[in-house]
């Protein structure tokens, strides 16, 4: 018989506590998906900025290249979704 799970947090309960969870899960609906080839850039920019950059990484203790990899991510949602609504 398949449980059913409440809400996310119930679920991310279960799996903190160690719980067998695959009868929480859909398999049906499972997809694979692989990670898309990364390639490297090179950018120039101005020192001011990337001390700025440095100070917040420094105060959220990332790495720089997280940072702005997260930064970049987010700003092209942003513009996806802005293109989607017309």
């Amino acid at each position: 018989m398949k449980k059913t799970v409440r809400n996310n947090e119930e679920f991310d309960r279960r799996f903190d506590a160690g719980e067998d969870i695959h009868d929480l899960i859909d398999m049906s609906k499972a997809r694979v998906t692989r990670p898309a080839r990364k390639v490297r850039i090179s950018l120039d920019i101005g020192e001011p900025l990337l001390n700025d950059i440095d100070r917040i990484r420094a105060a959220i203790g990332v790495d720089r290249a997280a940072l702005i990899k997260v930064w970049l991510h987010e700003r092209v949602q942003l513009e996806k979704a802005k293109t989607a609504r017309g």
